[in-house]
């Protein structure tokens, strides 16, 4: 080691301990829980339609066997998400002797294939439940939530006779993406729609999810003539045509934390189907697993952090240690107005850029993922934007570059040390780190490959976003001020907004952004990335006085984590 530069910040290298321990506790923590009471959860991959390689997770409870065949369930994930999003709907399945299949859609995690092709990958989904001897093939329930929903309805409409329930969640018959429902179809179908759903609009022609009993288009799947009471059962489970509505109090994605959403789910199971283990709806373990993935994302973000400060300090990468000079003597009026315009422009941007990319950007062989390229261009031109307006906020003080060559090899090694602990995670745990809809994946060989089309764009752009986020710094503040600097920089309009957006959802029912639903739910997940970027990214940029290091872990880190969880179509 060589002297450090003075006022420089003390070693945090402890950091990845830390994180490792907490990585390694979580995942420990989760394993445990999924497996627990002797049920097995496998990995595997079979061939599709066409030899698309389709994924899933196998949960298989120890009394199933090919001489006592339980009940299975096919449980798909929604839209821009995996498998292990179900992961809360798998759990309590499996503990109440269910074989569970949980699925990757096509064009979806591991899953082979584009997006929304071959029915979504449900039909060679439930084909293949049907197919293992430990399946009693007479007592099959689908579970679906979202498009995961259309998924398990693709499977039902091409095979309608190899199913005897079915639940969705927060998902819907009919268009835009599924055969019409009737009293008759599905067979035996409870609906769980949430009470602040985003998507009701789009689902059921219903602008707020709390009048979905009045929907006509409900009114005509449950044959209720009239206005649907959630609650009660319509039809005959005998004759296959059973009815049954329920409003948690959550939202879209709010159902995969809801015990009252997976609660429901498994009740109307242990009403259809035969030969499971009842257990009380409020018997329920799966949020411990989701305590313990999200505990080891947060070790995540620690091992990042120190990993870093020990390969600035003892490798040749400490060539970067440099103390950080703020670049602003006081908080006057220009720098009010930059910090303003720096917090706003990612808010304002948001919409107009989801929604053109949408409209006028096609997935293709060159930009495969939908959501990625919408993440890039945003991301390009709030750092375009952010350049123009820079003239407006206050004039800093010139720091030094760090050397690029040192920067992007130090960016490169933290990095790959935090995916292989993710990589080792995923193979011997069986799980990724994840808090709800926050999720680090180890991608699949085609994600890293797509990756490389999508990383040099958002690291361009975090490059020339955190130089104006941290030209913002003022002398004299301590680290901790600092910190909450970048974080209001980078996240304080857009979180307050969002904050507002779903206060007066809860208050009014009326989503105001619901002209986009799924945007506004991709949001949510900014909300918290965003603060993390500008921990990182200033934890880096005190130990070496410049943005670039840590914009280059940023610019990794968001393109593997949006090309690992989001759906490929081009």
């Amino acid at each position: 080691m060589t002297d450090t530069p003075t006022g420089y910040p003390r070693a945090r290298g402890w950091f990845a301990a830390l994180g490792l321990i907490l990585i390694l506790a979580g995942a420990w923590l989760a394993a445990s829980i999924q497996t627990s009471g002797g049920i097995s959860v496998r990995d595997i991959r079979f061939a599709g339609t066409n030899g698309t390689t389709m994924s899933a997770l196998l949960y298989v409870p120890r009394a199933a066997t090919a001489a006592t065949p339980a009940p299975g369930i096919l449980a798909v994930h929604g839209y821009i998400n995996s498998r292990e999003t179900q992961d809360g709907f798998a759990i309590e399945f499996a503990r109440r002797g269910y074989v569970v299949l949980a699925l990757d859609q096509t064009g979806h995690g591991y899953s082979g294939g584009k997006a929304f092709s071959n029915g979504f990958g449900g039909p060679d989904g439930l084909a293949y439940l049907r197919s293992l001897p430990m399946v009693d093939k007479e007592q099959i329930g689908l579970e679906g939530h979202s498009m995961g929903g259309w998924t398990v309805l693709a499977a039902a409409a091409a095979m309608p006779d190899a199913y005897r329930s079915i639940v969705l969640e927060g998902s819907s018959t009919g268009a835009p993406y599924a055969k019409d429902g009737s009293p008759a179809w599905p067979r035996n179908l409870a609906l769980v729609y949430s009470l602040y759903d985003e998507f009701s609009g789009l689902m059921w022609d219903s602008p707020r999810a709390m009048d979905l009993a009045g929907s006509a288009k409900l009114q005509r799947v449950f044959g209720s003539g009239g206005a649907v009471e959630p609650g009660k059962l319509y039809g005959s489970v005998d004759a296959g045509t059973a009815r049954v509505l329920y409003q948690p109090a959550t939202t879209h994605p709010g159902d995969h934390i809801s015990s009252a959403a997976i609660g429901h789910a498994t009740d109307w199971f242990a009403r259809t189907l035969k030969g499971g283990t009842p257990l009380p709806a409020s018997d329920q373990l799966w949020y411990w697993k989701e305590i313990g993935t999200g505990i080891g994302l947060v070790g995540f973000v620690l091992l990042i952090l120190g990993t870093f400060d020990l390969l600035l300090r003892n490798t040749p990468f400490r060539v970067l240690q440099a103390a950080a000079i703020p670049a602003v003597a006081e908080r006057d009026a220009r720098w009010r107005r930059g910090m303003w315009l720096t917090t706003l422009v990612p808010v304002l941007l948001f919409f107009p850029v989801f929604i053109a990319i949408f409209l006028l950007v096609p997935a293709t062989v060159v930009l495969p993922q939908t959501v990625t390229t919408q993440v890039a261009l945003w991301a390009l031109l709030c750092a375009g934007a952010g350049i123009l307006l820079r003239r407006f906020g206050p004039v800093p003080v010139p720091t030094p570059a760090s050397p690029w060559l040192a920067a992007i090899g130090l960016a490169l090694a933290t990095v790959a040390v935090g995916y292989l602990v993710v990589f080792l995670v995923d193979r011997l745990f069986i799980t990724d780190l994840r808090l709800w809809i926050l999720a680090v994946k180890w991608p699949s060989a085609w994600q890293w490959n797509i990756a490389s089309i999508y990383l040099v764009p958002i690291t361009i752009a975090y490059l020339v976003t955190l130089r104006g986020v941290h030209g913002l710094m003022v002398q004299g503040d301590s680290a901790g001020r600092q910190y909450r600097t970048a974080m209001t920089a980078m996240a304080g309009a857009f979180a307050g907004v969002f904050a507002l957006v779903y206060a007066g959802f809860f208050v009014t029912g009326t989503l105001i952004t619901g002209f986009d639903p799924l945007s506004t739910v991709i949001a949510l997940q900014f909300v918290a990335i965003l603060p993390v970027i500008a921990i990182i990214a200033t934890f880096a940029w005190r130990r070496t006085g410049s943005h670039r290091a840590g914009a280059l872990i940023v610019g990794l880190l968001v393109t593997l984590y949006v090309c690992a969880g989001t759906a490929t179509q081009g």
